[in-house]
């Protein structure tokens, strides 16, 4: 118990001599988790932005107008039989319309109507995006000069287009943010080590003495080690006060406004654990980085 509480005084007293190194290093811990702490939850944004455009991907088919129930029913039934067909929904020509007048700007031009022009139609929701291009050919096989597995079925509705681009989009974003936050914990794994050696390099005289008179390897380790828990410590602890202060004050009023920040609390990683995650990794990469960098000054 004497020799941890000499330790910690003399890490303690080491952070006070060397003041600038320590300073920078505490300051480099801060601006890495920030930066971590912000593009994390932007990262699962955009994910779970494609998750759900890949979800609301369906295919829309036309119905001829003089399709009785009986065949309705029928096809209903043929198309929920096909291979990767999740579910199959009728949707009315009122219902169409109804849909049409909430997604349009102007009131009016549905108001105008003399009559109904939109057909009945099926919505056809696949197990999974991925399989809706099979589901298109096996609807409309390439064998039958592109005729419709159903006589009912008109055509198709190009409604996809829209969705598809908006998946793509969010996935290049997806593999955007993946390679960014690789390069940044990267990054900043070099930069604390950087910092760390240069705040070492600076007292490589004190460790040589020590080793000279006789210390042990592991005793000149532990107050540099326990340096590095009180750097992790302080600049973790600010990095998270910023962040906490953000969301607060930006994220939270923002949230019922903007759809993007309103994502973020439904993130599969809620803002405690991000927290919990980004704290202990700033102390564990500190210390780590303190004992790793501490090797070669020791071979004397």
């Amino acid at each position: 118990m004497g020799r941890l509480v000499f330790f910690f005084q003399e890490a303690l007293r080491a952070l006070k001599r060397n003041g600038a190194p320590s300073l920078a290093a505490i300051v480099t811990t801060v601006v890495t988790v920030v930066l971590l702490g912000m593009l994390i939850p932007i990262f699962q944004t955009a994910q779970g932005k494609s998750e759900e455009v890949r979800n609301e991907l369906s295919v829309q088919y036309a119905l001829f107008p003089d399709a009785t129930k009986q065949e309705i029913a029928a096809t209903q039934h043929q198309l929920e039989g096909l291979p990767h067909v999740a579910e199959v929904v009728f949707v009315g020509k009122g219902e169409a319309l109804k849909t049409l007048e909430s997604e349009l700007e102007d009131k009016r031009i549905v108001e105008e109507l003399k009559y109904n022009p939109l057909p009945n139609s099926f919505e056809v929701i696949p197990d999974d995006a991925a399989n809706l291009p099979a589901i298109q050919k096996s609807i409309f096989p390439e064998g039958q000069n592109g005729k419709p597995i159903s006589s009912i079925i008109n055509n198709e509705f190009d409604n996809t287009f829209g969705q598809q681009k908006v998946e793509q989009v969010t996935s290049a974003l997806k593999i955007i943010l993946t390679v960014i936050t690789a390069l940044l914990v990267l990054a900043s794994l070099m930069l604390i080590g950087n910092t760390i050696r240069l705040s070492i390099y600076t007292r490589r005289r004190e460790v040589e003495v020590m080793r000279l008179v006789g210390a042990t390897r592991w005793f000149i380790r532990w107050p540099f080690m326990i340096e590095g828990v009180v750097v992790g410590f302080v600049g973790g602890a600010l990095a998270i006060l910023i962040l906490w202060l953000g969301k607060i004050t930006i994220v939270d009023p923002l949230s019922n406004k903007v759809s993007v920040l309103s994502a973020q609390s439904t993130s599969t990683l809620a803002f405690p654990a991000l927290i919990a995650i980004l704290f202990a990794a700033s102390i564990i990469v500190s210390t780590i980085g303190s004992g790793v960098t501490l090797r070669r000054f020791l071979k004397v």
